[in-house]
C-alpha cells in the first residue's frame, strides 16, 4: 500500500510539474493587425498591405510591408473620360489583399486610398470628373470586406512628409533595432550615418516632386513650408515642399511647351532630349488642356506636332534649365520659382522615379554613391545612342518609358543641381533607394505609421500565471516530487531489521 501511494504521489507531482511548465511556456498567440494603403499616383496605382503588433510602443505602431500589388492600367486620374471604371480597376488587387490577410481580420482591417499629383491636376482641370473618379473608387472600396476609412487627394506637403517618415523609419533614425535589416543592408546603414539625426527625402513622381528634411539651426521662414511630427516620443520640425507640374512626365510637357514658344510655325520639332531616329506625334488640343502647360498656350496653325529626336545631352540640359526660374528670391535662400529652401543638411534618400531612372542607367549598383561627373557622363552616353540601337536592346520595356529615359535622366540632374543646388561635394550624400529591407521606399508606409497612431493599442497577450505564481508552483511541485522520491529511497535502503520492524 505504501508503494502504491508513493507511486501515485510521484506520478501526480511529475504530471503537475510538466503541465505547469508546458502551459506557462507555450508560445503566446500573435496579435497582429493589418492595414491597407493604396497609392493612386499619376501613372499607376499600387496597393500595399502592412501589419503591426497590436501592442504598440510609444504611441506608434511597428509597421512592416507584407505585400504589394500593382493595379493594371493607368492611374485613377486616367479615367477622367470613363469615371465609372476607376473603382473596378482596383478589384484584382483588393482580392489579392483578401488572400494575404486572414479572413477573420477582414472586417477590422482599415483600408485607405491616397491620390497624389495626378488627381491634384485633374481636380484643377475638371473638378467634377475628379469627384466622380473618387466616388467610383469609394464605391469599390466600400464593397470590399475591409473597414473603409477614406479615399482622398492628399496634399503635396503630406506626400513629402510621409515619404520622409518612411525613409527615416526604415533606416532606423526614429527607433534603433526595431527594423531587422538583411545583413547586406547593415553596411549600407553605416554609410548613411551622418551628423544629422535624420535623413532627407527626395521623391519624384510623374506629376510632382517633393523635397523634405530637417534643417540645422535655420531661420524660421515661409511658415507654410513646415510641419511638426511626434514619433516614438520625440518631436520633429520638418521642412517640406512639393512642386506640382515638376514630376518627370509633367516636366517633359512643360519643356515641350517652352520649345513650342520658341519655335516657328513649323509642325515638326527637333528635340534634343529624344534619341536620334525616334519620332512622336502629339495632339495640340490635348497638350494645352493640361494645367501644367495651359499658361504657355500658343495659337498654332496646325493640330498635331511631330517630334523628331536629336540625342544631344548638352542642348537638352540647356532646354530643361528654362523650367527653373532662379530670379527673384524673397527669402534668405531659395530653390527655384521663388520657393524658400533652407541650406541642405545631412544625407538624402532619393526614391520613386529618382531610383527607377538611375537604376535603369546602372547607376545604383555601386557600394558607394556614384560621382556627379560619372552620372552626367552615363546619361550623355545613353542619350547619344541612336533609337534603332536602343529599342531592340531594351525590347522588354514599353516604348513610352524607354524613349523618355534620356530626358528623365537629364531632368533629374538638372532638378538636383540647378533646382536644389546639390554640388559635387554634397552629391555623395544622395542615395538612390528602391527598397530598404523588404519595404518599398515611398510615402505609403509613413502614411500607415501616422494613421496607426489613431488605432488604440491593445493589452499584450500574457501567460496564464504571473511570474511569482509560476515560480511558486514549480517549487512546490518539485518539492513534493523530491520528497516522495526521497521517502521511497529511504524505504528501500533501510537495514532489514528496521524494514521488519516497519512491516
Amino acid at each position: 500500500k505504501i508503494l502504491l501511494l508513493l507511486g501515485f504521489l510521484s506520478t501526480l507531482a511529475a504530471v503537475a510539474l510538466i503541465a505547469v511548465a508546458v502551459t506557462q511556456n507555450k508560445p503566446l498567440p500573435k496579435n497582429i493587425k493589418y492595414g491597407i494603403v493604396l497609392d493612386a499616383g499619376s501613372s499607376h496605382t499600387n496597393l500595399y498591405v502592412y501589419n503591426w503588433p497590436a501592442e504598440k510602443e510609444n504611441d506608434t505602431g511597428v509597421v512592416q510591408q507584407v505585400e504589394v500589388c500593382k493595379v493594371e492600367g493607368p492611374g485613377i486620374s486616367g479615367y477622367s473620360q470613363a469615371t465609372e471604371k476607376a473603382g473596378p480597376s482596383l478589384t484584382q488587387c483588393l482580392r489579392r489583399a483578401e488572400e494575404v490577410i486572414p479572413p477573420s481580420q477582414h472586417p477590422e482591417t482599415p483600408v485607405y486610398l491616397g491620390a497624389t499629383a495626378g488627381m491634384r491636376l485633374l481636380s484643377l482641370e475638371n473638378k467634377d470628373a475628379a469627384d466622380k473618379v473618387l466616388s467610383s473608387v469609394e464605391k469599390t472600396l466600400r464593397s470590399a470586406p475591409f473597414s473603409f476609412q477614406g479615399a482622398r487627394i492628399i496634399s503635396g506637403q503630406e506626400e513629402g512628409a510621409y515619404g520622409w517618415i518612411t525613409i527615416n523609419y526604415l533606416l532606423g533614425s526614429f527607433k534603433q533595432v526595431r527594423y531587422q535589416c538583411q545583413s547586406g543592408w547593415r553596411k549600407f546603414l553605416h554609410i548613411l550615418k551622418s551628423r544629422s539625426e535624420t535623413s532627407g527625402a527626395l521623391d519624384l513622381g510623374g506629376a510632382s516632386t517633393q523635397i523634405t528634411f530637417v534643417p540645422d539651426e535655420t531661420p524660421y521662414e515661409s511658415p507654410e513650408s513646415w510641419l511638426h511630427f511626434r514619433l516614438y516620443g520625440k518631436d520633429y520640425k520638418v521642412y517640406t515642399h512639393s512642386f506640382l507640374c515638376y514630376g518627370k512626365d509633367q516636366a517633359l510637357q512643360q519643356k515641350l511647351a517652352w520649345d513650342l514658344q520658341a519655335s516657328t510655325s513649323n509642325s515638326s520639332l527637333l528635340d534634343p532630349c529624344f534619341h536620334r531616329g525616334y519620332q512622336r506625334t502629339i495632339n495640340i488640343r490635348d497638350f494645352y488642356r493640361n494645367p501644367c502647360t495651359s499658361a504657355e498656350k500658343k495659337q498654332l496653325p496646325f493640330d498635331q506636332l511631330h517630334i523628331q529626336g536629336e540625342g544631344d545631352y548638352q542642348k537638352c540640359r540647356r532646354n530643361i534649365q528654362n523650367l527653373f526660374n532662379k530670379t527673384g528670391c524673397p527669402y534668405s535662400s531659395c530653390s527655384f520659382n521663388g520657393i524658400y529652401l533652407p541650406p541642405l543638411q545631412g544625407d538624402f534618400g532619393a526614391f520613386s522615379a529618382f531610383y527607377f531612372v538611375m537604376n535603369f542607367l546602372n547607376l545604383t549598383n555601386e557600394k558607394s554613391p556614384v560621382s556627379l561627373d560619372r552620372v552626367a557622363s552615363a546619361i550623355q552616353s545613353f542619350c547619344a545612342r541612336p533609337w534603332q540601337e536602343v529599342k531592340p536592346e531594351y525590347h522588354q520595356i514599353k516604348e513610352k518609358y524607354l524613349s523618355e529615359y534620356c530626358f528623365s535622366g537629364t531632368y533629374i540632374l538638372s532638378l538636383l543641381q540647378n533646382g536644389y543646388e546639390f554640388t559635387e561635394e554634397n552629391w555623395q550624400r544622395i542615395h538612390f533607394l528602391g527598397k530598404i529591407g523588404s519595404s518599398d521606399a515611398g510615402w505609403t508606409l509613413g502614411y500607415m505609421l501616422n494613421l496607426t497612431n489613431m488605432i488604440p493599442a491593445e493589452e499584450p497577450a500574457v501567460p496564464p500565471l504571473s511570474h511569482g505564481s509560476y515560480v511558486g508552483l514549480m517549487v512546490l511541485c518539485s518539492l513534493v516530487l523530491v520528497s516522495v522520491l526521497l521517502l521511497a529511497w529511504l524505504l528501500f535502503h533501510k537495514p532489514k531489521c528496521l524494514q521488519k520492524g516497519i512491516v
